[in-house]
């Protein structure tokens, strides 16, 4: 059984029964964890290895895990700083930034493929433009050469650690105030001002062999009328084709409010893979998550099942033997001596 395009969330900390027959749907592909679902890691290590079994296919298992603000899972994970605070230590000296942030993904990324996550949904690409607050810390830095640095080098990490790597928000959400978790964020630049600036670091991390990519609710009217993510201007010309992206291109929730601007939930879906998206992600919303699964009318790709499968975990570890091996001793220990003040003399 093939993996569908659609990744769906869960109300708590074990799947109910009317979840579990939801997750059997064709169309399912896989589910994002939120902290909601998270009590310890051996709860979310036995969510997780039933999610996986939920049906024939076994189904991706993600979470947004990216460190700093966005971290899902707390009590029993290493507390991963933001992003900007590598950023500091790399304006002091670029090797320890290059090597701190290597450390922190693979971290990340070891600790969660150690509960059976397949991936996390990282890094963020956004530039640190100080102008968006959902993005601000959240970001490596304000040049895209350095940010690039920094995220090949988390990338790197996550990759040891057995994780593909997903880079957001294509085109680049850095540039606008509104958070589209709430809003529907528009920037007025123009295709190459953004091209010079903001694509520069996917550009980059696509020829290091990203593997997923997650577009924007961002309008750009100058480009395109229509968000990043319903756009096959900016999925299928400019990233397939401009770019030569080969990876999966995962939408962001079609329940925010960015995405509104596409019609009902149906209809979001539809335009999201009509644009080119892989997976669509469903989310926060068991109405909308329905509305989904019985409306929406896709044919199978074969072209993104290939891609999708590249997102399973691989080096599979317990929980157990990560504790016992000395590079993640060594990376925790990395992580405990970090402070704010980017003239940290670190040994990692």
């Amino acid at each position: 059984m093939s993996l569908g395009p659609v990744m769906l969330d869960l109300a708590g900390k074990e799947i109910s029964a009317e979840e579990r027959e939801r997750l059997r749907h064709p169309l399912v592909g896989g589910v994002i964890l939120f902290t909601r679902n998270y009590e310890s890691p051996e709860q979310i290590t036995h969510l997780v290895e039933q999610i996986h079994h939920a049906k024939g296919s076994r189904l991706l298992v993600g979470v947004d895990h990216e460190g700093g603000r966005v971290q899902r899972f707390r009590q029993g994970f290493t507390h991963i700083p933001p992003a900007r605070m590598v950023g500091k230590v790399f304006d002091h000296n670029h090797k320890k930034g290059r090597q701190l942030a290597e450390t922190f993904g693979w971290l990340m990324a070891s600790e969660l493929r150690a509960v059976g996550v397949d991936f996390s949904f990282a890094p963020v690409l956004d530039l640190d433009r100080e102008v968006s607050t959902v993005i601000g810390d959240r970001s490596f830095h304000r040049v895209p050469e350095h940010l690039s640095e920094l995220a090949h080098a988390f990338m790197v990490g996550m990759n040891h650690a057995g994780m593909a790597a997903t880079g957001k928000h294509f085109p680049g959400h850095g540039g606008v105030e509104a958070d589209s978790h709430i809003a529907i964020p528009v920037d007025e630049r123009d295709y190459n001002d953004l091209y010079a600036q903001d694509i520069q670091p996917f550009k980059r991390m696509i020829k290091h062999g990203l593997a997923a990519i997650m577009p924007a609710h961002v309008i750009y009217p100058k480009v395109d009328p229509q968000p990043a993510g319903f756009s096959r201007f900016w999925l299928q010309e400019v990233l397939r084709k401009r770019l030569g992206f080969q990876g999966v291109i995962f939408s962001d929730d079609l329940s925010m409010e960015g995405a509104t601007v596409a019609g009902g939930f149906v209809e979001r879906g539809e335009a999201a893979l009509a644009a080119g998206c892989d997976m669509i992600l469903v989310c926060n919303n068991p109405d909308a998550a329905s509305q989904v699964l019985d409306g929406l009318k896709v044919k199978s790709d074969p072209v993104s099942q290939v891609r999708l499968a590249r997102m399973h975990g691989r080096h599979p570890i317990s929980r157990e033997q990560l504790m016992q091996d000395e590079h993640w001793h060594q990376a925790v220990a990395a992580v405990s001596q970090f402070d704010l003040h980017p003239t940290l003399k670190m040994d990692v």
